[in-house]
């Protein structure tokens, strides 16, 4: 952990940058000083074909990011956490969002360890010797 979900409608097509946004992502959860294993890290996006946004009458576009992590961190960590994550996601959105109707939001999704299953050696690339 933690699972992040870009959903993004199909109407932003290569100016969203997916992948450059992706290495953002993951990056940003790197940075926050061990709160995350990095071997744990996972980002995916999912391109939204059918979808509707206001009254459908213009070119809207959105991006919704969850953040889903296990249970065990203080608010204060959640806070920054998300704060630098919706940073790096407006920073990374700036000129497209001057340039049309764009929402982006997230979501912090936190779950008990007991709900989530896990194995993953990844873990091991990622240990101090």
């Amino acid at each position: 952990m933690p699972h992040i979900v870009i959903e993004y409608t199909a109407n932003l097509g290569a100016q969203a940058r997916i992948p450059e946004l992706l290495k953002t992502v993951n990056q940003t959860m790197i940075a926050q000083d061990g709160v995350f294993p990095t071997g744990g890290i996972r980002s995916r996006a999912l391109r939204l074909d059918d979808y509707r946004m206001a009254d459908g009458a213009a070119d809207d576009a959105f991006v919704h990011i969850t953040l889903k992590i296990g249970s065990g961190r203080s608010e204060a960590v959640k806070k920054q956490v998300c704060d630098a994550l919706f940073d790096a996601v407006k920073a990374h959105f700036a000129e497209l969002y001057e340039k049309r109707y764009l929402a982006l939001s997230l979501e912090i999704v936190e779950f008990s360890e007991t709900g989530s299953y896990k194995h993953n050696n990844v873990h091991s690339r990622f240990k101090k010797t």
